[in-house]
């Protein structure tokens, strides 16, 4: 008699998808840059396990004969290609060393401002961590049902202390997507009484056709932030670079007036090696989408496995999904950690419902087998 996992893994009424690697070709691992077989599978921190891709790599090395400058100008002409890439004013583009910093110097700047902020939870937290450890107070609204953002609530706890509202969209952990249309209304509605952030360090990996980003409300003049990054789709998480894109007069506000040499409320900023690995990465359209495929063809063993084993999950429009393990995240997390896996961490208040990265086919593999031997 077959074991589960041998059943699981010979199985055709699954679409003979599972536990069948992707092999590169040797041209794809120069071109994509897959990392390397590890003993120990990291799958905790929505990195994308592939990248830099080649054209960034070399774009890196062209650029080091310029790491002895300081990166004012190559800053500014990263941002006037963002600019366009928004349709917006140079001005109203800030780069910063990752979207992180992004996050933490906009929730310092507001938190100066006293008031409040209103969030979900869970969401990822590095901008309402910072606001707090600088005096802000933050007005969680738990997740709906779905595990998606409850925008009525939300409107319901802003009151007049209320300085900002903050969406991750999609949301990190949780992978929800919110309604377009829902959320443009929402944004442009609350921006009347507030200020909306809106994170779209996943945007890139939205699957729904035409789906919008909230930079038209920034055209529009409203009362809108959006953050990027180039940690995810892009394969550069090391290199720290992301970006902000709002109105002008409201950057001017918030961070310090504009000048060649950057806002003066900006604190890290990123290199010069890492703008011209940004630069080209804008212009690599064959590793994007070989990101984008690789990420949905993981997902999908992924929503297999957890199908097989009856596990509750949300579709995730990111590169991760959001699972219901049924067992304490910390108690499932020391198991797997001895079977080489590591995943991610807990999420009040959802103490057995686990984050999974979506890997190369290998490890996506490996965790699989190890969920197997686990669950059976």
């Amino acid at each position: 008699m077959q074991s589960r996992r041998e059943w699981f893994k010979s199985s055709i009424g699954i679409g003979g998808l599972m536990l069948t690697p992707s092999i590169l070709s040797a041209e794809e691992i120069k071109k994509y840059n897959p990392r390397p077989k590890s003993s120990i599978v990291k799958l905790s921190s929505n990195e994308n396990p592939y990248g830099p891709s080649e054209r960034v790599l070399n774009a890196i090395k062209n650029s080091f004969n310029d790491a002895c400058r300081y990166p004012y100008e190559y800053i500014q002409k990263l941002q006037e290609t963002l600019a366009k890439k928004h349709n917006v004013p140079i001005e109203s583009i800030v780069i910063t060393g990752g979207s992180n910093e992004a996050l933490r110097v906009t929730g310092l700047a507001i938190s100066d401002k006293g008031g409040n902020i209103v969030a979900g939870q869970p969401t990822y937290l590095a901008l309402m961590s910072y606001a707090e450890a600088w005096g802000g107070e933050i007005k969680w609204v738990p997740v709906d049902s779905n595990k998606g953002y409850d925008l009525k609530k939300i409107r319901e706890n802003i009151d007049q202390e209320t300085n900002m509202v903050f969406i991750a969209n999609p949301n990190n952990p949780t992978g929800t997507l919110l309604n377009g249309n829902s959320l443009a209304k929402f944004c442009q509605d609350v921006s009347k009484q507030t200020l909306v952030f809106c994170d779209e360090a996943y945007y890139d990996y939205i699957n729904e056709p035409d789906y919008p980003s909230m930079d038209y409300l920034v055209r529009q003049g409203k009362n809108i932030i959006i953050s990027r990054t180039f940690s995810k789709v892009y394969g550069m998480a090391g290199l720290r670079i992301g970006y902000l894109v709002l109105k002008p007069e409201l950057a001017d506000q918030l961070f310090g007036e504009y000048s060649p040499y950057g806002r003066p409320k900006i604190m890290a900023q990123t290199n010069v090696l890492a703008v011209a690995a940004a630069s080209e990465a804008l212009n690599d359209d064959d590793f994007y989408k070989f990101s984008l495929k690789k990420a949905n063809e993981e997902k999908t063993k992924i929503y297999k496995l957890l199908d097989y084993l009856n596990l509750k999950y949300v579709e995730s429009s990111t590169n991760f999904v959001f699972f219901e393990s049924k067992i304490h995240i910390d108690e499932l997390s020391k198991k797997m950690l001895k079977k080489g896996v590591i995943v991610g961490r807990p999420f009040p208040p959802f103490y057995d419902w686990c984050r999974i990265s979506t890997g190369t086919s290998e490890e996506v593999d490996k965790f699989i087998n190890s969920m197997l031997e686990l669950y059976s």
